[in-house]
């Protein structure tokens, strides 16, 4: 009996967990057997694994091999296993040394000449790598600018399988990472390209400054569309560790740049209404992948013409919400990724949309259906909503427009002093405050909150609306720079919670 092993990495959403590789080559009919739960893609690379091995130049032992994957009850998914498998091989075969191999952990995909070939989650890998105490790992060439922004790890470049086995007998170098570096971003529209709709500049100051959910309503060509795309530029940079995060689920969905993998603008988001379940949320066949709510992750996740969304894609966006995280339950296994997004909804008042409301030909009936397709569980965790007008004039009267770093700065400074309050608790807007936290430890004066109580007393406001107009509250006295919201601020609030869009 020859044994050897090696290590891998196996993801379960952006989590990964170390998976120890032994291979046996021992004595009865000649046969390859995987164990440890393995998925078609893994359980298929049997046969890549012993091509790749032949094409390289290597004799493939002739006997028993049972390559097992260790933990043994969970489940491995993925093509990125071919590379430590071949490894742990030949090492049993005697091609390459032993000890070396068991030190370092090995990810890629083998192609049938031997080829390593860059597969989806190298980021998330590599971290799951480096906590469970990893030091070397060995990765596709293609991958280093994505691992480059790992630190504390030695990380090497391989773009063929001989090159990994010269390099564990110490016959020749890996390549490693460059420096890694912060891809700058596009720079934002400007929010002074917008005419009028003073209001509704104010409700996207607003949720800029606390994080709030939006909803604007107007008919076409009022500006919805492009007041959601310049919400992005008064958002604050991502932190490093959320812009890592944000790198980790774009790599398991397959959608990092290979060059300037981390990028600290926050994500815009905008799936199409005929998105299936799985794009939106995230699912999919095999192993469930991120969806448009998790690659939104610190960002805005934009849905334009949301009454043409169907039901269950809305209904379906409730939990994230309110949990920030969107959990996927498999037979095979669950997953969960993180989906904390500004949600920003557009909509037309009614289907007809023309360019004024004078000329509407639709039934009333037919209205209140129409924007029915919002249902009011949803729209009660939608703390603004903003009515737009259509234009009178191209050229604005009076004082010109704001620009974009000039609001930007009012922002800056609302969520500079939202932190502050609230850096104890762990919390960095108003938005993610609970209820009773709000009323609890920072009370207001019973005269404050009269109108609240009092929308609650005429069914106006929920309990969770109420708490959500609180938090509004909350914002506005932040822009204004007050320590606490007045009783002003809390009526404002309401009115951007309550407001009707027919």
């Amino acid at each position: 009996m020859v044994l050897a092993k090696a290590w891998s990495v196996a993801l379960y959403g952006v989590d990964g967990q170390l998976v120890e590789i032994e291979a046996d080559i021992g004595d009865g009919l000649p046969g390859v057997h995987l164990v440890g739960l393995p998925d078609a893609a893994l359980h298929e690379s049997k046969d890549r694994v012993r091509s790749a091995v032949v094409n390289s130049g290597w004799s493939w032992p002739n006997r028993r091999i049972t390559l097992a994957l260790s933990p043994a009850t969970l489940r491995k998914a993925g093509s990125g296993f071919d590379l430590a498998l071949a490894c742990a091989v030949l090492a049993a075969a005697g091609v390459g040394p032993r000890a070396p191999l068991e030190r370092t952990v090995l990810i890629g995909e083998l192609a049938l000449d031997g080829r390593i070939r860059p597969v989806r989650g190298v980021l998330p890998c590599l971290l799951a790598a480096q906590r469970s105490g990893a030091r070397t790992v060995v990765v596709p060439s293609e991958t280093l600018p994505e691992a480059a922004v790992v630190e504390g790890l030695d990380i090497r470049g391989a773009e063929r399988l001989n090159e990994v086995l010269a390099w564990l007998r110490g016959a020749a170098t890996l390549p490693a990472p460059g420096p890694s570096w912060v891809e700058p971003g596009a720079p934002a529209p400007e929010l002074a390209d917008v005419v009028g709709q003073d209001d509704a500049r104010l409700a996207l100051e607003v949720a800029a400054a606390g994080g709030h959910h939006l909803l604007l309503v107007g008919p076409p060509g009022t500006g919805k569309t492009m007041l959601a795309q310049r919400l992005v530029g008064l958002l604050p940079l991502l932190r490093p560790d959320d812009a890592l995060q944000l790198a980790a689920i774009r790599s398991v969905a397959g959608r990092l740049p290979m060059s300037g993998p981390l990028s600290t603008t926050p994500p815009f988001v905008a799936p199409h209404h005929t998105s299936s379940i799985a794009a939106l949320v995230g699912g999919g066949s095999g192993t469930a992948r991120p969806g448009a709510v998790s690659l939104a992750h610190r960002g805005i996740l934009f849905l334009d013409e949301a009454p043409e969304f169907s039901t269950h894609l809305l209904e379906s966006l409730r939990t994230p919400l309110e949990d920030g995280e969107v959990r996927l339950a498999r037979a095979d296994g669950s997953v969960s990724y993180p989906a904390q997004f500004q949600l920003v909804m557009a909509a037309n008042p009614c289907p007809c949309a023309p360019a004024h409301d004078r000329n509407c030909v639709c039934p009333s009936s037919v209205r209140r259906r129409y924007l029915a397709r919002l249902s009011g569980p949803l729209l009660d965790r939608v703390d603004l909503r903003a009515r737009l007008a259509p234009l009178v004039a191209l050229t604005p009267a009076g004082q010109p427009t704001e620009s974009t770093a000039t609001v930007r700065a009012r922002v800056a400074a609302a969520r500079a002093a939202a932190a502050e309050r609230w850096a104890q608790h762990g919390w960095s807007t108003n938005a993610e405050v609970p209820g009773p936290t709000l009323r609890d430890q920072f009370p207001l004066p019973r005269s404050v909150l009269l109108p609240l109580d009092a929308g609650l007393r005429r069914g106006e406001l929920t309990a969770r609306g109420a708490d959500r107009a609180l938090r509004v509250a909350w914002t506005l006295a932040d822009l204004a720079g007050q320590t606490r919201p007045d009783a002003s601020m809390v009526d404002r609030a309401i009115a951007f919670k309550e407001q009707r869009a027919a």
